[in-house]
């Protein structure tokens, strides 16, 4: 793991040197949360993003909401959602997310969308769920923007929701199709199923699958668990 944090520091600090002064740099600029710090104290922030598609070049994110997580605690004070103006047809994904031509014609500057994002992000564990999606899409916006990749630290509640499946005595090598989809993810726990591809929702969805879990596998553990034990799903 020490080679891990240096390869990630070392990311960040490249980026931070790509990145012109402003935003970017700044969010670049401050240490992740150490992996060693207990998950009670650990500052994550949920984000959930809306898109044209799944092509991290050519399409583009419409909407985005995010909300704190403090340890345990999910800060709704600071839950914040976007609808990203731009000039575009959001073609036939307008079925999925229900967002309209219209709407973002009228949406928020998609920059100043960036740049409170990245406020918010800053010192923070990105979480979310299949993270790949939102870490991808963030990165392509930033490199757009500011010449240099979005570099995170994060937790995947997908993953982690594969381990909650898989790990234990008797428990299956790999989970039934679908079962680490979000909802099915949430059903587990009996937690509540919301309207689903609406950014802020979504984000709170995976902020509230993310303490279930963390509960699930603190019961497992004979020992406090630190950042680096749900990151390594």
């Amino acid at each position: 793991m020490p080679g891990l944090r240096r390869s990630s520091r070392r990311r960040r600090q490249s980026a931070a040197a790509a990145a012109p002064p402003g935003p970017l740099r700044d969010y670049l600029s401050t240490p992740f949360p150490d992996p060693r710090t207990p998950l009670d104290e650990v500052p994550l922030l949920a984000i959930d993003v809306e898109t044209t598609g799944l092509d991290v070049e050519r399409d583009r994110v419409i909407a985005a909401g995010w909300v704190p997580v403090d340890g345990a605690t999910i800060d709704l004070a600071g839950a914040r959602r976007h609808i990203v103006g731009m000039r575009m047809d959001v073609g036939d994904s307008a079925t999925v997310h229900g967002i309209t031509d219209d709407a973002v014609a009228a949406g928020s500057v998609p920059k100043e969308v960036l740049v409170e994002m990245l406020e918010a992000l800053t010192g923070r564990v990105l979480l979310a769920h299949h993270a790949s999606i939102e870490v991808g899409f963030l990165s392509a916006a930033c490199q757009r923007v500011y010449g240099a990749p979005l570099v995170v630290s994060c937790v995947d509640t997908l993953a982690l929701q594969h381990r909650v499946l898989t790990e234990g005595v008797g428990a299956p090598a790999e989970p039934l199709p679908g079962q680490v989809r979000l909802w099915a993810s949430r059903e587990r726990y009996g937690l509540p199923r919301y309207h689903a591809h609406e950014p802020l929702t979504d984000a709170l969805a995976c902020a509230e699958l993310y303490l279930a879990q963390v509960a699930e596998l603190s019961l497992r553990s004979t020992k406090p668990l630190s950042l680096k034990a749900v990151q390594r799903a």
